[in-house]
């Protein structure tokens, strides 16, 4: 998470000129930093901590400044623009929507939102079958939090509304979301509440034991039972690392979720759509949910998010009682089935398993070149992380982290800000469309800086 502001200080950098990368200016821009004060000044504090780049345009998988600076870019606008940035197809439904004469219909019927549910029903596994479109990954997970509450109700009577989720887990802004999250600090605002209930996440590096077994000794010693629980929400991999669920864990909690009719719910905003080299995160553990949430890489970079779930849970509320204002904005919903057919088409998927390995690989060296100061790495398909720590613990170290992302931007790589535990870890994950070429490039700069730092 950023918890600081890059300073606003120009400073002179490296000239860079390679096939994708530009760096001709001091870094921030001078002429750019009146523009950012203006921003910091009327926008909240939260928006500024951002590197100080004023981003203009883009092209596959780099972005640009209006004074000449190119980046590769392994942010993919935190994980959205799976396509690419000005995906023709894209940006050819956009305005091939809006030239139509329609560009919001409520929840009206309309030809593109049919034509955008069954391409997202042809990606689904059974049990899987309704689609429920929405805005924003929040708003799919809070869909998920109230799904799972009101089938709690409606088999288990007002007791069984316990959610457990997990630890450092993270589930959007808003205020089911941000209860369901696994940072106390970003929901301090909100105190204690009984019905969201943490455990750890077998991640292997803070919770060294994978076993199922704490899943369970954890509800026992917070005084859970499972006649209590309504639903188990995970990210596939999370947030703050890149780790996915163990197999055999997912395994077993499906096993107990179908034991004690609890809704099994993965959150896929951030791996759905081939991020790992998979349809989804869950498609690599041998199992499937009752109900997913998805959004950033659904739509290319538009705000649109959905619900996938079954027929039993996306039934429950009739006509009228579950929609959303823009819930299917016609633009967004074209843009959505261009980025979502592009995958297909271009094969995007397979290009994420031929890199896999070279990414897996990049993390691996970046860790060995920081000299004990990144305490974990891990990566699956094209998205990667390393943790800054203290050496020889877990305890973050997220100055380090900061340095290493502002040195990455002044020399033509973006990142964005660190995120996860005390805000040490640094993720990688490029747009699906990068080359070998720009990818090993872009890991050989971050090894570079790691043996600085």
């Amino acid at each position: 998470m950023a918890t600081k502001e890059f300073p606003l200080v120009p400073e002179k950098v490296e000239l860079i000129e390679t096939r994708y990368r530009r760096i001709s200016t001091p870094i921030p821009v001078p002429e750019s930093v009146p523009l950012l004060e203006k921003l910091r000044a009327l926008e909240p504090r939260s928006m500024g901590g951002q590197p100080p780049v004023i981003w203009h345009s883009g092209q596959g998988a780099t972005v640009s400044d209006r004074w000449g600076n190119r980046w590769i870019d392994f942010s993919a606008g935190v994980l959205v623009t799976s396509v690419g940035h000005n995906h023709p197809d894209v940006i050819g439904a956009i305005r091939g929507m809006a030239d139509q004469g329609l560009y919001h219909a409520y929840c009206f019927p309309t030809e593109i939102r049919l034509k955008l549910i069954e391409e997202l029903s042809s990606w689904l596994p059974a049990p899987l079958k309704r689609v429920f479109l929405l805005t924003t990954g929040s708003e799919a997970t809070e869909c998920c939090i109230k799904l799972a509450r009101t089938y709690g109700l409606k088999v288990g009577g007002p007791s069984k509304r316990v959610l457990v989720t997990f630890d450092n887990a993270f589930h959007g802004r808003t205020m089911g979301a941000q209860l369901a999250g696994g940072s106390a600090a970003l929901k301090n605002w909100l105190g204690d509440n009984p019905d969201f209930v943490q455990v750890p996440f077998p991640d292997g590096f803070r919770q060294k034991d994978t076993s199922f077994s704490v899943f369970e000794a954890t509800l026992v010693a917070k005084g859970i039972k499972p006649e209590q629980v309504c639903g188990v929400m995970s990210e596939t991999y999370q947030g703050c690392n890149a780790t996915l669920m163990p197999a055999a864990y997912a395994q077993a909690l499906r096993r107990w979720c179908d034991a004690h009719k609890v809704v099994m719910i993965f959150d896929e905003v951030q791996a759905g759509f081939g991020r790992t080299g998979a349809p989804f995160g869950f498609s690599h553990l041998g199992v499937v949910p009752d109900l997913a949430a998805c959004g950033k890489g659904i739509a290319g970079g538009m705000p649109l998010s959905a619900v996938l779930g079954t027929d039993e849970l996306m039934s429950m509320y009739g006509p009228g009682e579950m929609t959303s204002t823009h819930s299917a904005n016609t633009v967004c919903c074209a843009a959505a089935l261009a980025n979502l057919q592009a995958i297909r088409k271009e094969k995007l998927i397979d290009n994420v398993q031929k890199l896999a390995p070279i990414l897996a690989d990049g993390v691996k060296r970046i860790t060995a070149a920081s000299r004990g100061k990144i305490g974990h790495y891990d990566a699956v398909g094209l998205v990667g992380c390393v943790q800054f720590t203290q050496p020889g613990t877990t305890t973050p170290d997220p100055e380090t982290a900061w340095q290493m992302v502002l040195r990455a931007v002044q020399r033509g790589v973006m990142l964005f800000a660190p995120v996860g535990v005390g805000g040490c870890a640094i993720k990688i994950n490029p747009p699906l469309v990068i080359n070998e070429e720009a990818l090993r490039e872009g890991l050989e700069v971050l090894e570079k800086i790691a043996s600085e730092l």
